[in-house]
């Protein structure tokens, strides 16, 4: 008995969310997670409360709660960068 290797079938998943129109919006939703999760790693790593974490920002709880909602894509660059600065950390963007 042959065993065949299976090949590729139909475009790549970027194509197809290209196709229905919804790429850009995926990948925003993404990358939002990605930086929510990276958040909320980085305040547990730290030991930091949301309470705490807030106050360093000079922000509200429920505006920080906003910010680590993987959610919530309306969220301001400043506010990305304050974050990253109390828990001693950069914001790096890239364009590719």
């Amino acid at each position: 008995m042959s065993i065949q290797k299976k090949g590729r079938i139909g475009s790549r998943f970027d194509d197809f969310l290209r196709e229905e129109g919804i790429y850009e919006n995926v990948q925003a939703v993404a990358i939002k997670r990605v930086i929510a999760w990276q958040l909320a790693e980085a305040m547990k790593a730290k030991g930091v409360t949301k309470a705490e974490m807030a106050r360093q920002m000079n922000t509200s709880r429920s505006q920080l709660d906003r910010l680590l909602d993987p959610e919530n894509e309306g969220v301001e660059l400043q506010t990305l960068v304050r974050a990253a600065q109390v828990l001693g950390r950069q914001l790096r963007l890239e364009l590719l």
